[in-house]
């Protein structure tokens, strides 16, 4: 299949894919799952966030293709969102999920939004060549997720941890450790946001030269 085409339909199938995960955690109860609020409250966590852009930046690219500008400004972006979800991906699976179990956060909208769209995001750059990419937009990816970092911190640091679920400010428990391991937290995250932006420019710039 032509590059053009394939890069289309990954792009089709992750809004559909935002699409309906946003639907699911938007109308749905939060027992149904982990991670989960009421409504517009699930706006709050970084899963979310994270897949509605990734959808929002294929949108726009369908959006570029259709009125035949070029997407490459849109590289940087791309490489950001691609990096959120897949920290989305690895947290759930190599942290949440081996400590308070792996079902529960691969219930309704959680199953799209922390392994669906993920692995297709992840499958669909890797498979589709691009352009070049400078060094720079492995730092411009990280931004996103420092952003959310200071955020979620920042809430907690003037409001406070808050009641129990669901009305805690600390709906993720980093600060179960205290301080210093939430922070350390978050810095270990951007710091892998920062490596899979590398490994992903890497590996685009790989087949750029290639192709």
């Amino acid at each position: 299949m032509e590059m053009k085409r394939l890069n289309k339909l990954f792009d089709v199938i992750i809004i559909i894919l935002t699409f309906a995960g946003t639907v699911f955690m938007l109308t749905g109860t939060p027992e149904e799952a982990a991670l989960h609020a009421t409504g517009v409250e699930n706006l709050k966590f970084y899963t979310v966030l994270s897949n509605i852009f990734c959808g929002l930046t294929a949108l726009s690219e369908l959006i570029l293709i259709a009125l035949n500008k070029e997407t490459n400004k849109l590289s940087a972006l791309k490489l950001a969102a691609l990096c959120c979800v897949t920290v989305t991906f690895a947290v759930v699976a190599f942290f949440f999920g081996p400590i308070y179990g792996y079902i529960q956060f691969y219930k309704g909208g959680n199953f799209i939004f922390h392994l669906i769209e993920p692995v297709t995001a992840i499958v669909g750059f890797i498979t589709v060549k691009r352009s070049r990419m400078p060094f720079i937009y492995t730092v411009i990816a990280t931004v996103p997720t420092l952003l959310y970092g200071f955020g979620y911190m920042g809430n907690l640091l003037i409001n406070g941890v808050g009641g129990p679920w669901p009305h805690t400010n600390d709906f993720y428990a980093f600060l179960s450790w205290g301080w210093p391991a939430g922070i350390a937290i978050f810095a270990s995250i951007t710091a892998l946001t920062f490596g899979l932006a590398c490994i992903y420019r890497a590996i685009s710039n790989r087949r750029a030269v290639i192709s």
